[in-house]
């Protein structure tokens, strides 16, 4: 079989399955469970709900004395795709740095949107 006939015979498996590998949903829910390595779902919760990170003590200059500090991940199913990506793309003081394209920011915010209110 020369080259040609191998071509057109997988041309039309390209054309049906090359966009639809991996849906939308299922892109969203793997980059907010694993984008880069680390999970937004750790500090945001599993479903963008928010959550407790943990605590530490800091010295309060006002009260004079040490208390006790918690960190908490922000919620994100309720805010929009742009406050999303712009927080993204922000420095924070906690949350690493992802490099994201606005094609995967839209894909997790889009997976929020979808399993926010499910039990």
């Amino acid at each position: 079989m020369d080259l040609k006939r191998i071509q057109l015979l997988f041309l039309p498996f390209l054309a049906l399955g090359a966009e639809d590998f991996m849906s939308n949903y299922e892109y969203g829910q793997m980059l907010y469970n694993n984008p880069r390595g680390i999970s937004c779902a750790k500090c945001h919760g599993e479903k963008g709900e928010g959550k407790f990170i943990g605590q530490y003590y800091k010295k309060d200059k006002k009260l004079k004395k040490i208390v006790l500090q918690e960190i908490h991940g922000a919620r994100i199913n309720d805010k929009t795709l742009k406050q999303i990506q712009d927080s993204v793309s922000k420095t924070h003081d906690v949350m690493p740095t992802y490099s994201l394209t606005d094609e995967e920011t839209k894909a997790i915010y889009e997976y929020l949107q979808k399993i926010k209110n499910k039990s």
